[in-house]
């Protein structure tokens, strides 16, 4: 994952430094990020808008920098960018077709240009995990996005008539007009609902995220948000066959998209459906290309010592991972973490979230994702909810 952050006025000239040095806040903000993003930093400014980025290199890792600027139509565009597109390759070939020329192969472009020719209704367009904010000095405004089902974070506040975002609540309090005040609203999202939030609400007043599916535009009118998907229901037609074959086909096509990286890939096994449903689909994509895949696993020390069966886990889960891991001829390294290793980063774990978090659930994935990191792996796909865990430490 990489970090975004910045800041965008229209009655501030960021260009001119009376009180504030900008540039400097902007990198501040970035700096809070650099656990999402080590293998690189970089700014954006200009009169109206200040971006900063941190990367985690995973595509084109030489060329594929942020924020990224391109020239069209005599106009800039720049782009700071968290996440990954699933069809970049569907897109570029469009954009090939219309006259666009790349300089890179990373997904950062494509979605650039992607914005430059379909403007704000781009979203529409991108399948992926990904939130992101462009600047476009064409019609002087700030477009902020994020992915369907928001597994990216996007916050923002609106402060003096400047919208200020972040990929993390920290990078927005590192700007000047932004404070950590909680009301009654935000004591009512920690101890009636946390760890569980509100959608659209952080727990600080006046910090709120661009929700899941919308994508949002600041200029000198203000800042307005629009809807570009939202999931409906349906009657259910077709038959069991049919059922069948298009699930497989839709599990088998969102699992092998996630595989395109110019990183090393592994994923999580826990022997649950989830993870070996990934894993089978995953195996058999480095199986035809020659390779093996890596699989990990996690558990706490002296489980099998202490294990109680319970309705939510009836069974250990290390019989299955071998299972599993043996049928599929994996790579398979199993890890384990102690008491106090998990302690030791419950620190890490509230400092990343920022919110209300699941404790020793984050612990243990901040400790276990620093030692796949250490292994050699900077993707992951796993079955927590998310179908991918990307982790950087």
């Amino acid at each position: 994952m990489c970090g975004i952050a910045g800041f965008s006025s229209f009655k501030e000239n960021f260009t001119y430094a009376e009180n504030f040095n900008w540039s400097e806040i902007a990198e501040e903000m970035g700096r809070t990020l650099s656990p999402r993003g080590p293998d690189g930093d970089g700014i954006f400014a200009n009169k109206n808008a200040v971006f900063a980025h941190t990367r985690l290199a995973i595509r084109d890792v030489l060329r594929g920098g942020q924020p990224m600027t391109r020239v069209h139509g005599g106009f800039e565009y720049t782009i700071c960018y968290n996440g990954e597109l699933y069809n970049t390759d569907e897109l570029r070939e469009d954009l090939v077709s219309r006259g666009y020329n790349f300089t890179t192969t990373s997904d950062t472009e494509v979605l650039l240009y992607t914005y430059i020719h379909y403007g704000s209704g781009c979203a529409e367009r991108l399948n992926g995990i990904f939130s992101f904010s462009v600047w476009n000095d064409k019609d002087k405004c700030c477009y902020l996005c994020r992915d369907r089902f928001g597994v990216k974070p996007l916050f923002y506040s609106i402060m003096n008539d400047t919208l200020v975002f972040g990929s993390e609540i920290k990078a927005l309090l590192k700007f000047p007009a932004v404070r950590p005040k909680v009301d009654k609203l935000g004591f009512a999202e920690i101890f009636a609902i946390g760890p569980a939030r509100t959608p659209g609400y952080s727990v600080f007043k006046n910090i709120s995220e661009i929700l899941p599916g919308e994508f949002a535009i600041f200029d000198e009118y203000g800042f307005r948000k629009y809807p570009y998907w939202k999931l409906q229901s349906a009657p259910h037609t077709d038959s069991f066959d049919e059922t069948v074959e298009q699930v497989k086909e839709l599990t088998q096509d969102s699992i092998t998209r996630q595989l395109v990286s110019d990183m090393s890939v592994c994923t999580f096994l826990s022997g649950g459906l989830d993870s070996s449903v990934i894993t089978a689909v995953a195996a058999n994509y480095f199986k035809e290309r020659g390779e093996q895949l890596n699989t990990f696993s996690f558990d706490y020390a002296d489980n099998d010592k202490y294990f109680e069966s319970s309705d939510y886990q009836p069974e250990i889960d290390r019989p299955w991972v071998e299972k599993v891991s043996r049928e599929l001829n994996t790579k398979h390294h199993f890890l384990e973490c102690d008491i106090q290793t998990l302690f030791d980063n419950l620190y890490d774990a509230v400092r990343a979230k920022d919110l209300p978090g699941m404790a020793d659930v984050d612990s243990s994935f901040i400790y276990f994702g620093k030692e796949v990191r250490n292994a050699g792996f900077k993707v992951a796909l796993s079955g927590e909810c998310a179908d991918e865990y990307e982790h950087i430490s």
